[in-house]
């Protein structure tokens, strides 16, 4: 065994840590228990990963099933992390109110030449069902804490959601979104300047939500929650989109917390590595068994997008990627 040992202390001395593969499920809100909708963000003041989720009410006990009172009045929580695996809570997100409202869904951040901007869902009230107006609010921050309203996004829908924004290959801006009103079909907007945009149409005719666009081994991709999977579209110049054969997430994972299918993805492409993280009910686990209302609360998990044959994969029941490199604190 003395050349194992020769092997770890060259190992050590080199710098190369043992793998630790992230915590199942990376993340659970302690406060509601219903973190979902994940948008991470480097925090350049304090150095250090965080990230942004839609905080659902999970705990509520509603006599009615189909009372969805309990994701509404939703807050947004945050998240931060020193070394990548391990994920605290460290806060509710505050906003000004006369952009806002009491219903906070899907928070888009993006990190535009040295100023934060937000995309965040508002649904004024609270509804016992899916009902109400739904609109996108651009906020922006120096510090990631205190916001200032730049605008209502006009996108000629009075129930749009879900905001994914890049800078275009061809300039400006371009958003994705969800159009309820359009029998919930993705579409895409372009701005010259973050603040008026033009709706260019649908990407899909398949209706999903929370749709994520990236850049990853030379091609655009884009990830969309269909409810039974996630849509994988791809493109060369994020303009024109061919669909993937197969969904991503689409079945039931082998280990705790994870025993459903992945919802509203988010990806983060940190050192040419694509990491997906998604949202999953917690209906699988043992204690929906006994408590009729377990199945509201939602977890967070992590996972490592791959390229196989030119497409998308990713084998959530694999160990989790370590995030240690990608997301420590610097």
């Amino acid at each position: 065994m003395k050349w194992f040992a020769s092997l770890a202390l060259l190992l050590a001395l080199a710098g190369c840590a043992t793998p630790e593969p992230a915590p199942r499920p990376l993340y659970r809100d302690p406060v509601l228990d219903g973190a979902a909708d994940v948008s991470l963000v480097f925090n350049r003041g304090l150095k250090r990963w965080e990230m942004f989720y839609t905080n659902r009410r999970a705990t509520m006990r509603l006599d009615d099933p189909k009372d969805v009172s309990w994701v509404h009045a939703t807050p947004i929580g945050i998240a931060t992390t020193r070394d990548g695996n391990r994920w605290s809570f460290d806060s509710e997100a505050k906003f000004p109110a006369e952009c806002t409202g009491v219903t906070l869904w899907a928070p888009e951040i993006q990190d535009f030449d040295g100023l934060y901007h937000l995309w965040l869902t508002i649904v004024p009230g609270v509804h016992k069902s899916w009902t109400g107006e739904r609109r996108i609010e651009h906020l922006t921050s120096t510090d990631l804490r205190h916001w200032t309203c730049a605008g209502r996004v006009d996108l000629g829908s009075p129930k749009v959601i879900d905001a994914s924004v890049i800078r275009a290959p061809q300039g400006g801006y371009r958003m994705w979104f969800k159009d309820e009103q359009a029998g919930s079909k993705l579409k895409v907007a372009d701005s010259p300047d973050l603040k008026a945009w033009t709706v260019r149409g649908q990407v899909s005719n398949l209706p999903g939500e929370g749709p994520t666009v990236f850049q990853f081994g030379g091609k655009w991709w884009l990830v969309a929650d269909l409810w039974k999977g996630l849509l994988v579209l791809r493109s060369d110049d994020a303009q024109n989109w061919e669909e993937q054969p197969t969904r991503l997430l689409a079945g039931v994972g082998q280990h705790p917390t994870d025993r459903a299918k992945g919802q509203h993805p988010g990806v983060t492409v940190v050192d040419g590595r694509a990491y997906l993280f998604y949202f999953t009910h917690q209906s699988g686990e043992p204690e929906a068994k006994t408590d009729d209302r377990w199945h509201q609360r939602t977890v967070i998990q992590a996972a490592e997008l791959t390229l196989k044959d030119g497409w998308l994969s990713v084998d959530r029941n694999a160990p989790p990627p370590d995030l240690r490199s990608a997301f420590k604190a610097r």
